[in-house]
């Protein structure tokens, strides 16, 4: 018998099932899908800033907290007998392997550009019943990562909005942005909320292009 290649993820899974077995701990089998989504939302966010501050301490202790999310939500799946961790190990192996056919199958894509525009058009033909290319975008996603995406769906049909001057590096840019949300408290206007507004805008000049071309 070999040794299981990963002894250590192995154990977590099995401290994760002693937790919420019988006998274990009440707190953790008290837990839903629902009362869990402000932990992974948490624990995203400090991912996302051990990343940015390049500390691997910090990147190993929160990759830990995000993979304990993951499993924690499909521990609570098996017990109500909807789905297990297999079946998401499934169904991502066979998404990147779809996803991937310069690596597992015969087409070619030597440059980066050529991978995302294989990507892109395997999954428009694997998301083909949606009506707009908008759809899929987390509408709670912070406004200014929502813009991002959101304009690069919108050139996908042609609708573009003018860029304006920005400076030649993202420091500058982060202090440009900085200053406009310090004007607009000044004037006691919402930031967020006017980039969402915005992006209301981008969304109807979407869907009507769309709607003009069906």
């Amino acid at each position: 018998m070999t040794d299981a290649p990963h002894p250590k993820l192995d154990e977590l899974i099995a401290t994760l099932e002693r937790l919420r077995a019988p006998g274990g701990c009440a707190w953790d089998r008290d837990q839903t899908h629902g009362s869990l989504v402000q932990y992974l939302v948490e624990e995203s966010a400090e991912l996302v800033e051990a990343i940015e501050a390049g500390d691997d301490a910090e990147m190993i202790e929160e990759l830990g907290d995000v993979l304990y999310q993951v499993l924690f939500h499909a521990d609570i799946a098996t017990e109500e007998g909807r789905f297990t961790l297999e079946d998401v190990a499934a169904h991502m192996t066979q998404k990147m392997v779809g996803r991937h056919p310069h690596v597992f199958g015969d087409v070619v894509a030597e440059t980066p550009d050529a991978v995302v525009a294989n990507w892109d058009a395997i999954k428009a033909v694997e998301k083909a019943h949606r009506t707009s290319v908008l759809e899929g975008i987390p509408a709670g996603m912070p406004a200014l990562a929502l813009a991002d995406k959101s304009l690069g769906r919108a050139a996908k049909v042609g609708v573009r909005v003018e860029p304006a001057p920005v400076p030649a590096t993202e420091e500058e840019l982060g202090e440009q942005l900085l200053a406009l949300v310090a004007g607009a408290r000044e004037a006691g206007l919402d930031a967020e909320r006017a980039l969402r507004g915005a992006l209301r805008g981008l969304r109807a000049r979407v869907e009507s292009v769309e709607s003009e071309s069906r």
